[in-house]
């Protein structure tokens, strides 16, 4: 099986030959009330995005789930932040396991915390700021996103320190962050995971690359070998199937993410090879129409190279690719680079355009508007109008 990591267990069963955890597995026998989990009074139970039922996905976790992910989660933030002498961090996050637990991490770090809704106003953020003067930031892209839009000198709030979670962040996104926080690349960190699993992976600045947590097992497959019709990914990219030793109150046996990576290999750390990958793009699944051949992470990387204090919002109307730029000094001849360096640089977009699947890419300058922002917790995704 391409990518696979630990291809046996310790009975010496080939993971190859078992069946893939898939999307609509779940909703056969997961994601439904006849799951005989939904009678448990002992289980903690989640509730995210819909199936393509419309149901709320309810996702459950017994008492020994809950105490392996926070001691994971705790593990993960005590090698970003846990050495460095901070002592105040706020969580300004969205909603489900990530937020829930974030308060409950840092103050077992010793750390004073304060945690920010993100449905107040962006004003209420930054007098949050302002006033806690937290070293710490733990929030999602897109909320960052707001707080550097709204704020004229984001590096007097005194941040040291940013782990990012919940959505995709680009290279040239990051480098644009630090530069207005005052702070270097490597003192903002991204993490990954899922209420399915818990935390999945962080970046390490050391290796330059995303390694797995305690308790992940790890593979990369075609996104042929998914069986639901998908077309073949570009070279270098390949969808993350995921075993987690941990989990009991779901079937992480070779969970389908449908997140697509880049550059999955082993690298050796501290001596022992551990699995990796250099970037995490895009996501694929039947829902997101052009979205599985789009990278929000590539558009964005690419103007965050032309506008250093641009944010992005990618609309798809009709068949046409609306790529919206937030930024003071979006003029029209930078508007135009942009969009040449989208059609040429990324390729999957240009071929596209060729087959006649999209009719082409407009790059506009807009206006932010919070209110707007703050009706979704996750603004790095592809819209559809």
């Amino acid at each position: 099986m391409a990518g696979l990591q630990q291809p046996y267990d310790a009975s010496g069963v080939a993971w190859g030959r078992l069946p893939l955890i898939t999307s609509s597995v779940l909703e056969a026998h997961y994601y439904t009330e006849l799951n005989p989990l939904t009678n448990r009074a002992d289980l903690y139970c989640y509730q995210t995005s819909g199936t393509s039922s419309n149901r709320r996905k309810k996702i459950y976790y017994s008492p020994s789930d809950e105490e392996a992910y926070i001691r994971i989660k705790l593990d993960v933030f005590q090698r970003l932040v846990g050495s460095k002498g901070y002592c105040r961090a706020m969580s300004d996050m969205g909603t489900g396991h990530a937020e829930a637990t974030a308060v409950d991490v840092f103050q077992r770090l010793g750390m004073e915390v304060e945690s920010v809704s993100f449905r107040l106003p962006i004003e209420r953020h930054l007098e949050r700021l302002a006033a806690f003067k937290p070293e710490v930031l733990y929030t999602m892209p897109s909320i960052l996103d707001r707080i550097l839009l709204a704020s004229e000198e984001p590096a007097a709030y005194g941040i040291r320190q940013v782990v990012l979670v919940g959505e995709i962040a680009s290279p040239g996104w990051i480098q644009r962050a630090a530069e207005r926080l005052g702070i270097g690349v490597e003192q903002i960190t991204d993490t990954y995971g899922s209420i399915e699993i818990g935390t999945i992976a962080y970046f390490s600045h050391e290796h330059g690359r995303y390694l797995f947590a305690e308790g992940i097992a790890a593979e990369a497959v075609p996104a042929e070998a998914l069986r639901d019709g998908f077309e073949p990914l570009p070279e270098g990219e390949q969808v993350l199937v995921l075993t987690s030793t941990v989990r009991e109150a779901f079937p992480a046996l070779r969970y389908v993410t449908y997140d697509v990576v880049r550059d999955f290999d082993t690298v050796m750390v501290d001596g022992v090879p551990r699995p990796s990958f250099g970037s995490l793009v895009k996501r694929i699944g039947p829902d997101l129409k052009h979205g599985e051949k789009i990278s929000i992470y590539d558009i964005e990387d690419v103007v965050c190279q032309h506008l250093s204090d641009a944010s992005v919002r990618v609309k798809v109307v009709g068949n046409a690719l609306g790529v919206h730029v937030y930024s003071p000094n979006a003029k029209q001849e930078i508007l135009d680079r942009i969009r040449r360096d989208l059609e040429h640089r990324i390729p999957e977009i240009g071929v596209m355009i060729g087959a006649g699947i999209l009719e082409g890419i407009q790059v506009t300058a807009d206006v932010f508007e919070d209110l707007e922002r703050r009706a979704a917790v996750k603004n790095k995704k592809i819209f559809y109008e």
